[in-house]
């Protein structure tokens, strides 16, 4: 029984590797460092596989993971360092953010938690069932900060247009 939940984790984890990839970069803006927090994720993921009591929702337990790995990298990280574009090489993750980046950068000045649902609901297309077990809220605030998230985005693209 074991083995085969570790198949199917792998093979999960296979599939979803450029979503993952993109979850974390929403986070954590630098290519590098979302790469280190996915590959941390499925270090953490493989290691506490155990802990999986339900297979069906493996999606949820794997991005939980996977936000706490980036909210750890966020809390941890004391200074930023700015690296020229040419010292990088072409890789094979192109960030996901749009070239304009308006709306990404109206999204990353949310408050962190409403950024969160925000973030899965719309870059990963989750229901807000599984946001709310993601990150372990009840459903009823992931709705109102949801909610709330929304409003402010618009009241700030609506100001915006007005200019």
């Amino acid at each position: 029984m074991a083995q085969w939940m570790e198949e199917r984790l792998v093979t999960f984890l296979v599939e979803e590797q450029a979503r993952s990839y993109r979850l974390a970069y929403s986070y954590l803006h630098n290519r590098e460092e979302a790469l280190d927090a996915v590959q941390t994720a499925v270090c953490r993921a493989l290691e506490k596989q155990d802990s999986l009591q339900e297979p069906d929702a493996m999606r949820t337990w794997f991005y939980r993971i996977l936000v706490n790995t980036c909210t750890d990298m966020l809390r941890r990280r004391k200074r930023v360092s700015f690296v020229p574009p040419e010292m990088l090489d072409a890789g094979s993750y192109e960030d996901p953010l749009p070239a304009d980046g308006s709306l990404a950068e109206r999204v990353d000045g949310l408050p962190p938690e409403i950024q969160t649902v925000v973030k899965l609901r719309f870059y990963e297309e989750m229901s807000l069932k599984e946001i709310s077990a993601v990150t372990g809220w009840p459903l009823s605030t992931v709705k109102t900060r949801l909610y709330t998230g929304l409003k402010k985005l618009r009241i700030a693209l609506e100001s915006e247009e007005e200019r």
